[in-house]
């Protein structure tokens, strides 16, 4: 029986990482569960799960967590704690940046990583994947689009091939003109037409940086040069993504999104598992696929070039976007707005020093409080 830690288990992928367990429940065991403040839903997770930890980073909210028999860690160190304990995967699903440390802990001690989070790699992932081959630690892509190629690859990472392939949804602006994108609010970029995801995920669907973050994601986990990455946009999402090899030959990871999928398939490794979530038919099924438009969406162009400087450029880029994300979700600030002032911070931070954790977080912390001050 695997045991399992879920950091992030009250989020989008959390919840629908207990969907896939509740599947398997003679395979699995639900040893850790950690989260911010949701302590009602959390509540209800450890009653069905029972798990041996709990880690709440909010400190008051951990309060509110009437006792049981677990062990808590709450506070700044409580998911870092967490990361400690003795389990075969840790699933991590947190949101920006705060899943780096965890992340990093979890590989020192020697864990396998199932990671959904996409900062973990575009703020550290020199360090990320050093520290795995350095320790021999698998780390197992949960995003639907990595999730794609390590399939299509066989779970090989090592195989050689010509380029990746990265579909993308388009978001909800999909096809719309600068003039018809600029005055939209976030409630329009979360009507997203195709997947259901947390509120970041989407906002970043909606001006592609999450595509961005996905080509500096897919570089370091496929070891590519982002100019290998293609980025083509396929509003159905049903091809995931797609491999090329030499020869000119194609293969692609066909399937319904369901996030559920790729957490399975991260969960069961080095086996597949035999879960029929969303089955796929063909009959009346029409598959398109566009250029990604890199004007009307300037987020993805400054990904792009950020992912071939790599250094704390990523990082620079990733904070201010984080920053601007919840500022668009609170109406304070217009959709070019992210872009533009993204921008303002790659040319106000310099992003040649070595790229060490305290690097990376004095430069996130640096950044955020230039977007704050600016805006």
């Amino acid at each position: 029986m695997k045991r399992v830690v879920i950091l992030g288990s009250t989020g989008s992928i959390g919840t629908q990482t207990l969907d896939v367990i509740r599947q398997y429940k003679d395979e699995f065991e639900v040893v850790g569960l950690a989260c911010n403040s949701n302590i009602l839903l959390l509540q209800k997770q450890i009653q069905e799960f029972k798990p041996k930890y709990v880690a709440v980073s909010d400190e008051k909210a951990a309060q509110r967590l009437p006792k049981g028999d677990f062990t808590l860690f709450d506070g700044d160190l409580a998911i870092t704690s967490l990361c400690t304990v003795e389990c075969d995967i840790l699933l991590n699903a947190l949101v920006g940046i705060e899943g780096l440390s965890p992340t990093i802990t979890a590989l020192k001690f020697g864990t396998t990583i199932a990671l959904a989070n996409k900062e973990t790699l575009v703020t550290g992932g020199d360090i990320v994947m050093k520290l795995a081959k350095d320790n021999n630690i698998d780390i197992l892509p949960v995003d639907s689009e990595h999730s794609a190629i390590w399939q299509c690859l066989d779970f090989n990472k090592d195989k050689k091939i010509d380029k990746i392939l990265l579909t993308a949804s388009g978001g909800a602006f999909r096809g719309k003109t600068k003039d018809e994108i600029k005055n939209l609010r976030a409630q329009d970029a979360l009507k997203h037409p195709t997947w259901n995801m947390g509120n970041k995920v989407t906002i970043d669907s909606a001006t592609l940086m999450n595509k961005g973050l996905e080509v500096i994601e897919a570089m370091h986990l496929f070891n590519m040069s982002p100019k290998d990455i293609e980025i083509i946009v396929h509003k159905e999402s049903i091809v995931h993504s797609m491999i090329q090899y030499k020869d000119g030959s194609i293969i692609g990871q066909l399937s319904y999104p369901d996030m559920k999928l790729p957490i399975q398939v991260a969960l069961n490794y080095p086996k597949r598992g035999d879960y029929l979530f969303s089955p796929l038919s063909f009959k009346d099924l029409t598959l398109h696929f566009e250029t990604a438009d890199l004007e009307t969406f300037p987020c993805l162009k400054i990904a792009l070039d950020v992912a071939a400087k790599r250094g704390l450029a990523p990082t620079i880029m990733n904070a201010a976007n984080e920053e601007l994300v919840q500022l668009y979700l609170k109406d304070k600030i217009k959709f070019y707005d992210i872009s533009d002032n993204i921008q303002k911070a790659l040319d106000k931070f310099a992003s040649e020093d070595s790229l060490t954790l305290f690097n990376i977080q004095r430069v996130d912390y640096d950044v955020r409080e230039f977007i704050k001050k600016s805006i």
